[in-house]
């Protein structure tokens, strides 16, 4: 039985047109040549043997990168006829394109509505967090050409996903993150913790950004705005399951096809030792079952510290992802997820505000109402806490200098 995965494409492996701070994948050596595009022939067979290899209808393809759209429109173009020539009839494709937004003129926008592309765009919530790392090749910020691209696709009728990562500068500006992305009006955002960087957050920052955004999007924007963190500890608490492989028990499902034909396990592990095999050589549905893949997504579950066994809320982080497990557990056993500290505080604020909006609406309540009765509760949980008072959350910290700030 062929099993359900994902593929991811790198198109220009790891070329690119900006040069993030932060950037773990512009010095990663793979492939042949990793700034090379990838031919017409490798990028055929890519198309065909992934089609081949899932069980259907529905085929997804991501375009990632480096920077996809260096690649070029005609590129993509092919992409889609290859995709329509190789399709068994019934079944449809589905493509999305994750870009850093800097070449999205009409030509592009026109293209990926016309073809019905999903789009993500990398922007770091503010102009100054943004151009602090998000510059172009020369050194020049970026945030006002990417915001420009964003309102390009929406005039296109598209609404992309907004992609914001959490730097320990970003950490303290948490709402004001927030409501910047919120008020470029796309209805979608997710968050990326940078590790194992220089701008690497702190797992404290990290629990208290999210806190922040919570409070933001809860008290205002629950029924309007999507948050994919909070939208998938939503779906867990609802009974089921999280489709995020971070979040997930297991993970290796998600297989990346560098500009070579090269398949890697996963999209942070592109290093020799997590080279599964090749695009041009194999097919995809036979690497993705190999006994050393299978292992690897396994490892996730099975190399989980006692303090994660016991964690109750196990079931929405999954233990973080294999290459954050570098921290010790509270007894000190080795693989412990970095930001485990500060994302068991974050669950243990959000998740019971979350129960109670889950259980409100189940009355069905109208928008207003909902968010109405979720602040007065909120505020009456604070009614008798003083500024000066430790704050009821166990931080240790006064309540002015806690969670004073996410009262609504």
């Amino acid at each position: 039985m062929k099993k359900e995965f994902s593929l991811m494409i790198k198109p220009v492996g790891a070329s690119c047109n900006m040069r993030c701070a932060y950037c773990y994948y512009l010095g990663t050596q793979t492939g042949t040549d990793r700034h090379a595009r990838m031919t017409a022939e490798t990028l055929e067979t890519v198309i065909r043997n992934y089609i081949a290899s899932v069980p259907g209808p529905v085929v997804r393809f991501t375009w990632h990168g480096g920077e996809p759209t260096l690649a070029g429109l005609d590129f993509y173009r092919e992409a889609v006829r290859l995709e329509q020539k190789y399709l068994p009839e019934g079944w449809e494709c589905w493509n999305n394109l994750q870009t850093n937004g800097l070449l999205l003129d009409d030509d592009w926008c026109a293209f990926l509505a016309e073809e019905h592309f999903d789009v993500g765009v990398s922007i770091d919530g503010t102009q100054m967090v943004h151009d602090l790392y998000r510059r172009d090749v020369r050194g020049e910020g970026t945030y006002e050409k990417v915001r420009d691209s964003i309102r390009r696709l929406q005039a296109h009728g598209l609404q992309p996903d907004l992609l914001c990562t959490v730097t320990e500068e970003t950490a303290r500006r948490g709402a004001e993150v927030y409501r910047a992305l919120r008020d470029l009006g796309t209805g979608w955002m997710q968050f990326i913790p940078i590790l194992q960087q220089p701008q690497q957050v702190s797992s404290e920052s990290y629990g208290n950004f999210l806190k922040d955004v919570f409070a933001a999007w809860f008290y205002r924007d629950l029924a309007r705005t999507q948050v994919q963190l909070f939208s998938e500890m939503i779906r867990v608490l609802q009974g089921g399951s999280p489709g995020l492989c971070w979040m997930a028990p297991v993970c290796g499902n998600v297989l990346i096809a560098e500009n070579d034909g090269s398949i890697y396990a996963c999209d942070h592990f592109v290093d020799p030792e997590h080279r599964i095999g090749s695009a041009c050589e194999e097919p995809l549905q036979t690497l993705l079952q190999l006994p050393e893949q299978e292992r690897f997504g396994n490892r996730k579950r099975e190399a989980l510290t006692a303090q994660c066994r016991a964690c109750p809320y196990l079931e929405m982080c999954g233990g973080g992802c294999l290459k954050d497990r570098f921290s010790l557990s509270a007894d000190g056993e080795p693989g412990q997820y970095d930001l485990c500290g500060g994302l068991y505080a974050f669950f243990d604020y959000a998740v019971p505000r979350l129960r109670r909006a889950i259980e409100l609406a189940a009355k069905d309540p109208s928008p207003s109402e909902l968010l109405q009765t979720l602040i007065a509760e909120e505020r009456g949980r604070y009614r008798k806490t003083g500024r000066n008072d430790p704050c009821p959350c166990g931080s240790g910290k006064k309540f002015k200098n806690c969670c004073q700030k996410r009262v609504p």
